[in-house]
């Protein structure tokens, strides 16, 4: 039997970290540019890799929300897919995943 609450813990704490990025990533592409055509178009790049880092980052907060759904529900640890058991060391990667290894997509 896993150990829920140690997971539900993790995934809050990351959540936590989660919004803390995505809420600094906010405020820097938020921010003013320079007129400099040079340093615009390095403002630029960075702006591009901030903005694909939290499409990143908010995909795994909708993952986790939805791993904090399923333990309320009572069936974290199983995957969604075929039922079985998720390992405790694919859970202890990836305390989010719906999947047990055979059924997670490439």
């Amino acid at each position: 039997m896993i150990d829920v609450e140690k997971y539900k813990l993790r995934l809050k704490k990351r959540l936590h970290e989660l919004d803390d990025r995505l809420e600094e990533a906010e405020e820097t592409l938020q921010q003013e540019h320079e007129k400099d055509w040079e340093d615009d178009a390095t403002v630029h790049e960075q702006d591009e890799v901030l903005e694909d880092l939290s499409e990143m980052d908010a995909k795994e907060v909708k993952a986790i929300f939805a791993a904090l759904g399923r333990i309320e529900l009572g069936t974290y640890g199983k995957c969604v897919s075929c039922g079985a058991e998720i390992s405790e060391e694919r859970l202890d990667l990836l305390p989010q995943t719906p999947f047990c290894k055979d059924c997670a997509p490439e």
